[in-house]
C-alpha cells in the first residue's frame, strides 16, 4: 500500500535531542517531530546525531504508521461488509422449518407451564 505525503499536510519541527551527546546535544536540533494534520498522528526521531537523516527516519515512520491505519480501516471496513453479507444471505428452506419448529414447540412447552384453573 502506497500513502501519499503531501508537504502542505505535515507539520515539521526541530527540538533539542536528549541523551548522551556533549555539546552536540546542547548546540544543534537534531530531533525531528513529524505531525500529520489531517489524522493528527505524530512522529519524534532522534536516533542519528545529524538533523537529516532523522528527518528522512522520520518520514518513513510516519508513512509506517499511516499504513497501519489505512490497514486497519480497510480490514474493518471488509469485515463489515462480510458481516453485512452474511447476515443478508437466503437461509436454506430446511433451516426456516427447523426454526419454525423450534418456535413451536417451545410455546408448547410454555402452554404446558400455564396453571389450569
Amino acid at each position: 500500500m502506497e500513502i501519499d505525503l503531501r508537504p502542505e499536510d505535515i507539520e515539521v519541527k526541530f527540538v533539542r535531542s536528549r541523551g548522551k551527546g556533549g555539546q552536540n546535544v546542547n548546540k544543534v536540533a537534531t530531533c525531528v517531530q513529524l505531525k500529520h494534520i489531517p489524522t493528527g498522528v505524530t512522529v519524534k526521531c532522534e536516533v542519528y546525531r545529524t538533523q537529516g537523516k532523522n528527518r528522512e527516519l522520520a518520514y518513513e515512520l510516519l508513512k509506517q504508521k499511516l499504513e497501519k491505519i489505512e490497514e486497519k480501516r480497510l480490514a474493518k471496513e471488509k469485515s463489515e461488509f462480510e458481516k453485512e453479507k452474511r447476515r443478508k444471505r437466503k437461509r436454506p428452506k430446511a433451516l426456516k422449518e427447523k426454526i419454525l419448529e423450534d418456535k413451536r414447540q417451545q410455546s408448547e412447552k410454555k402452554e404446558l407451564r400455564k396453571k389450569i384453573i
